[in-house]
Protein backbone atom coordinates (compact mmCIF):
# COMPACT_ATOMS: atom_id res chain seq x y z
CA UNK A 1 0.00 0.00 0.00
CA UNK A 2 1.40 3.09 -0.56
CA UNK A 3 1.60 6.47 1.62
CA UNK A 4 -1.08 9.07 1.74
CA UNK A 5 1.95 11.32 0.87
CA UNK A 6 2.77 9.20 -2.48
CA UNK A 7 -1.30 8.94 -3.76
CA UNK A 8 -1.55 12.63 -3.37
CA UNK A 9 1.75 13.20 -5.31
CA UNK A 10 1.12 10.86 -8.10
CA UNK A 11 -2.46 12.00 -8.53
CA UNK A 12 -0.94 15.81 -8.39
CA UNK A 13 1.25 14.50 -11.49
CA UNK A 14 -1.37 13.18 -13.69
CA UNK A 15 -3.33 16.45 -12.69
CA UNK A 16 -0.55 18.29 -14.19
CA UNK A 17 0.04 16.25 -16.78
CA UNK A 18 -3.21 16.81 -18.39
CA UNK A 19 -2.92 20.69 -17.75
CA UNK A 20 0.51 20.99 -19.06
CA UNK A 21 -0.55 18.57 -22.04
CA UNK A 22 2.63 16.82 -21.50
CA UNK A 23 2.70 13.12 -20.72
CA UNK A 24 4.30 11.55 -17.78
CA UNK A 25 5.91 7.91 -17.60
CA UNK A 26 3.56 5.10 -15.84
CA UNK A 27 3.29 5.69 -12.23
CA UNK A 28 4.25 1.84 -12.11
CA UNK A 29 7.45 2.49 -13.10
CA UNK A 30 8.02 4.96 -9.77
CA UNK A 31 6.17 2.55 -7.93
CA UNK A 32 6.54 -0.56 -8.53
CA UNK A 33 4.67 -2.07 -5.68
CA UNK A 34 1.27 -0.25 -6.33
CA UNK A 35 -1.97 -2.85 -6.33
CA UNK A 36 -5.18 -2.06 -7.31
CA UNK A 37 -6.64 -0.61 -4.12
CA UNK A 38 -3.63 2.04 -4.35
CA UNK A 39 -4.60 3.32 -7.78
CA UNK A 40 -8.08 3.42 -7.15
CA UNK A 41 -6.93 5.98 -4.38
CA UNK A 42 -4.85 7.89 -7.10
CA UNK A 43 -7.78 8.17 -9.26
CA UNK A 44 -9.90 9.53 -6.18
CA UNK A 45 -7.47 12.15 -5.20
CA UNK A 46 -7.26 13.17 -8.59
CA UNK A 47 -11.27 13.26 -8.75
CA UNK A 48 -11.75 15.09 -5.74
CA UNK A 49 -9.19 17.87 -6.76
CA UNK A 50 -11.46 18.27 -9.96
CA UNK A 51 -14.63 18.72 -7.80
CA UNK A 52 -13.09 21.02 -5.60
CA UNK A 53 -12.40 22.93 -8.23
CA UNK A 54 -16.07 22.81 -9.53
CA UNK A 55 -16.96 20.04 -11.18
CA UNK A 56 -19.26 17.45 -10.80
CA UNK A 57 -19.67 13.87 -10.88
CA UNK A 58 -22.27 12.86 -13.59
CA UNK A 59 -21.59 9.07 -13.46
CA UNK A 60 -18.75 6.38 -13.90
CA UNK A 61 -17.38 4.04 -17.57
CA UNK A 62 -16.40 0.98 -17.31
CA UNK A 63 -13.29 -0.03 -19.32
CA UNK A 64 -11.76 -2.75 -20.80
CA UNK A 65 -14.79 -4.96 -20.84
CA UNK A 66 -14.62 -6.85 -24.41
CA UNK A 67 -11.56 -9.04 -25.65
CA UNK A 68 -11.59 -6.27 -28.49
CA UNK A 69 -10.53 -3.85 -25.71
CA UNK A 70 -8.49 -6.02 -23.79
CA UNK A 71 -6.41 -7.33 -26.71
CA UNK A 72 -6.09 -3.65 -27.88
CA UNK A 73 -4.57 -2.30 -25.02
CA UNK A 74 -2.79 -5.98 -23.52
CA UNK A 75 -4.95 -5.41 -20.17
CA UNK A 76 -7.19 -8.78 -19.34
CA UNK A 77 -8.81 -7.41 -16.19
CA UNK A 78 -11.97 -4.54 -16.53
CA UNK A 79 -11.52 -1.27 -15.03
CA UNK A 80 -13.43 2.22 -13.51
CA UNK A 81 -13.47 5.75 -14.05
CA UNK A 82 -15.37 8.90 -13.06
CA UNK A 83 -17.82 10.95 -15.61
CA UNK A 84 -17.34 14.69 -14.54
CA UNK A 85 -20.06 17.23 -16.14
CA UNK A 86 -17.53 18.61 -18.50
CA UNK A 87 -16.46 15.72 -20.21
CA UNK A 88 -20.25 15.28 -22.05
CA UNK A 89 -19.91 17.27 -25.25
CA UNK A 90 -22.91 17.33 -27.84
CA UNK A 91 -23.62 15.18 -30.79
CA UNK A 92 -22.42 17.22 -34.49
CA UNK A 93 -19.71 18.92 -31.62
CA UNK A 94 -16.28 20.33 -33.17
CA UNK A 95 -13.42 19.33 -30.32
CA UNK A 96 -10.38 21.06 -30.11
CA UNK A 97 -8.20 17.55 -30.26
CA UNK A 98 -4.76 20.04 -28.51
CA UNK A 99 -7.33 19.43 -25.20
CA UNK A 100 -6.23 15.82 -24.69
CA UNK A 101 -3.19 13.53 -24.73
CA UNK A 102 -2.96 10.85 -27.70
CA UNK A 103 -6.98 11.15 -27.78
CA UNK A 104 -8.99 7.79 -29.13
CA UNK A 105 -12.35 6.88 -30.12
CA UNK A 106 -14.59 4.44 -28.94
CA UNK A 107 -18.22 2.71 -29.78
CA UNK A 108 -20.24 2.20 -26.62
CA UNK A 109 -23.83 2.06 -25.08
CA UNK A 110 -24.78 4.66 -22.19
CA UNK A 111 -27.03 3.56 -19.67
CA UNK A 112 -28.99 6.74 -18.02
CA UNK A 113 -30.41 5.06 -14.27
CA UNK A 114 -33.89 5.96 -12.86
CA UNK A 115 -33.32 4.27 -9.45
CA UNK A 116 -30.45 3.81 -7.03
CA UNK A 117 -28.26 0.11 -7.71
CA UNK A 118 -25.83 -1.27 -5.68
CA UNK A 119 -24.70 -4.22 -3.61
CA UNK A 120 -22.63 -7.65 -4.34
CA UNK A 121 -26.26 -9.48 -5.74
CA UNK A 122 -26.73 -7.32 -8.45
CA UNK A 123 -28.10 -8.76 -11.91
CA UNK A 124 -28.59 -8.37 -15.43
CA UNK A 125 -32.42 -7.72 -14.72
CA UNK A 126 -31.82 -5.22 -11.98
CA UNK A 127 -29.65 -3.70 -14.37
CA UNK A 128 -32.48 -3.06 -16.78
CA UNK A 129 -35.22 -2.72 -14.21
CA UNK A 130 -33.13 0.73 -13.21
CA UNK A 131 -32.58 1.93 -16.40
CA UNK A 132 -34.75 4.85 -17.54
CA UNK A 133 -32.77 4.15 -21.26
CA UNK A 134 -30.32 3.31 -22.95
CA UNK A 135 -28.65 5.53 -25.68
CA UNK A 136 -25.52 5.03 -28.12
CA UNK A 137 -22.17 7.00 -27.32
CA UNK A 138 -18.75 7.59 -28.30
CA UNK A 139 -16.21 7.79 -25.68
CA UNK A 140 -12.99 10.20 -25.94
CA UNK A 141 -10.33 8.42 -23.99
CA UNK A 142 -6.97 10.25 -23.36
CA UNK A 143 -3.89 9.10 -21.85
CA UNK A 144 -2.27 11.16 -19.23
CA UNK A 145 0.32 8.64 -18.90
CA UNK A 146 2.42 6.53 -21.60
CA UNK A 147 0.69 3.31 -22.79
CA UNK A 148 4.25 2.63 -23.96
CA UNK A 149 7.50 4.60 -22.91
CA UNK A 150 9.24 6.18 -25.68
CA UNK A 151 12.59 5.63 -23.89
CA UNK A 152 12.30 2.19 -22.50
CA UNK A 153 9.63 0.38 -23.96
CA UNK A 154 7.80 -0.14 -20.67
CA UNK A 155 4.07 -1.05 -21.13
CA UNK A 156 2.29 0.43 -18.83
CA UNK A 157 -0.29 -1.94 -16.50
CA UNK A 158 -3.69 -2.10 -15.73
CA UNK A 159 -3.17 -0.35 -12.18
CA UNK A 160 -1.71 2.64 -14.21
CA UNK A 161 -4.72 3.03 -16.35
CA UNK A 162 -7.31 2.87 -13.17
CA UNK A 163 -4.96 5.73 -11.93
CA UNK A 164 -5.63 7.55 -14.79
CA UNK A 165 -9.69 7.81 -14.61
CA UNK A 166 -9.12 4.80 -16.48
CA UNK A 167 -8.20 7.14 -19.25
CA UNK A 168 -11.51 8.67 -19.58
CA UNK A 169 -11.53 12.47 -21.17
CA UNK A 170 -14.67 12.57 -22.67
CA UNK A 171 -18.24 11.57 -23.69
CA UNK A 172 -20.65 12.25 -26.27
CA UNK A 173 -24.38 10.89 -26.57
CA UNK A 174 -26.31 10.66 -29.50
CA UNK A 175 -28.76 8.83 -31.66
CA UNK A 176 -31.81 7.32 -30.49
CA UNK A 177 -32.79 6.44 -26.94
CA UNK A 178 -34.07 3.01 -26.23
CA UNK A 179 -36.21 1.64 -23.24
CA UNK A 180 -33.71 -1.13 -21.68
CA UNK A 181 -36.71 -3.65 -22.50
CA UNK A 182 -37.72 -2.20 -26.47
CA UNK A 183 -34.34 -4.37 -28.10
CA UNK A 184 -31.85 -7.20 -27.57
CA UNK A 185 -29.26 -4.99 -26.76
CA UNK A 186 -26.43 -7.95 -27.44
CA UNK A 187 -27.54 -6.95 -31.09
CA UNK A 188 -27.26 -3.15 -30.91
CA UNK A 189 -24.25 -2.75 -33.38
CA UNK A 190 -22.20 0.11 -34.79
CA UNK A 191 -20.09 0.99 -37.98
CA UNK A 192 -17.25 3.20 -36.94
CA UNK A 193 -16.51 5.65 -40.16
CA UNK A 194 -13.28 7.76 -39.72
CA UNK A 195 -12.55 10.43 -42.19
CA UNK A 196 -15.48 8.16 -44.22
CA UNK A 197 -13.91 5.05 -43.82
CA UNK A 198 -15.20 2.25 -41.92
CA UNK A 199 -12.23 1.49 -38.73
CA UNK A 200 -14.15 -0.56 -36.95
CA UNK A 201 -17.39 -2.42 -36.18
CA UNK A 202 -18.95 -4.41 -33.29
CA UNK A 203 -21.98 -5.30 -31.10
CA UNK A 204 -23.09 -4.55 -28.14
CA UNK A 205 -22.63 -8.66 -27.30
CA UNK A 206 -19.09 -8.32 -27.08
CA UNK A 207 -19.19 -6.42 -23.82
CA UNK A 208 -19.39 -9.08 -21.47
CA UNK A 209 -21.72 -10.86 -23.51
CA UNK A 210 -25.04 -8.18 -22.83
CA UNK A 211 -23.75 -4.81 -22.27
CA UNK A 212 -25.65 -4.67 -18.45
CA UNK A 213 -23.17 -7.32 -17.15
CA UNK A 214 -20.61 -4.10 -17.40
CA UNK A 215 -23.11 -2.92 -14.95
CA UNK A 216 -23.31 -5.28 -13.16
CA UNK A 217 -19.36 -5.71 -12.86
CA UNK A 218 -19.13 -2.02 -11.08
CA UNK A 219 -21.90 -2.64 -8.87
CA UNK A 220 -20.03 -5.82 -7.19
CA UNK A 221 -16.77 -3.47 -7.06
CA UNK A 222 -17.99 -0.72 -5.53
CA UNK A 223 -20.15 -2.71 -2.99
CA UNK A 224 -17.46 -3.25 -0.32
CA UNK A 225 -17.21 0.52 -0.28
CA UNK A 226 -20.77 1.49 0.25
CA UNK A 227 -21.18 3.00 -3.21
CA UNK A 228 -24.05 2.92 -5.02
CA UNK A 229 -25.02 4.07 -8.68
CA UNK A 230 -27.95 6.98 -8.50
CA UNK A 231 -30.53 8.32 -10.42
CA UNK A 232 -30.01 10.54 -12.99
CA UNK A 233 -26.28 9.56 -13.15
CA UNK A 234 -24.90 8.11 -16.70
CA UNK A 235 -22.90 5.02 -17.08
CA UNK A 236 -21.17 3.87 -20.15
CA UNK A 237 -20.75 -0.01 -20.11
CA UNK A 238 -17.34 -0.59 -22.42
CA UNK A 239 -16.05 -0.14 -25.86
CA UNK A 240 -17.24 -3.07 -27.98
CA UNK A 241 -14.81 -2.13 -30.63
CA UNK A 242 -10.78 -1.62 -30.51
CA UNK A 243 -9.94 2.48 -29.90
CA UNK A 244 -9.59 4.64 -33.23
CA UNK A 245 -6.85 7.31 -32.72
CA UNK A 246 -7.79 11.18 -34.00
CA UNK A 247 -6.19 13.95 -35.08
CA UNK A 248 -7.01 17.38 -36.13
CA UNK A 249 -9.00 17.37 -38.92
CA UNK A 250 -10.76 14.54 -38.87
CA UNK A 251 -14.61 13.60 -38.38
CA UNK A 252 -15.91 10.61 -36.50
CA UNK A 253 -19.42 9.13 -37.54
CA UNK A 254 -20.83 6.39 -35.26
CA UNK A 255 -23.60 4.48 -37.28
CA UNK A 256 -26.09 2.46 -35.36
CA UNK A 257 -28.42 1.26 -37.46
CA UNK A 258 -32.07 1.69 -36.54
CA UNK A 259 -30.51 3.92 -33.30
CA UNK A 260 -29.27 6.52 -35.50
CA UNK A 261 -26.18 8.11 -35.22
CA UNK A 262 -23.41 10.34 -33.92
CA UNK A 263 -20.88 12.50 -35.25
CA UNK A 264 -18.24 14.98 -34.33
CA UNK A 265 -15.10 16.76 -36.32
CA UNK A 266 -11.79 17.33 -34.35
CA UNK A 267 -10.26 20.56 -34.70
Amino acid sequence: MLKPEHIKAAAEQLYNAENQRQQIPALTLSYPDMDMDDAYQVQKAWVDRKVAEGAKVKGYKIGLTSRAMQMAVNIDQPDYGVLLDDMFFADGAEIKVDDFLDPRIEVELAFVLKDRLEGEDVTIFDVLNATDYVIPSLELIAARCHRTDPETGYTRKVIDTISDNAANAGIILGGRPMKPMDIDMRWAGALLYLNGQIEETGLAAGVLGHPANGICWVCKRFAPHGVALEPGQVVLSGSFTRPVPVKAGDTVHADYGPLGGISVKFV
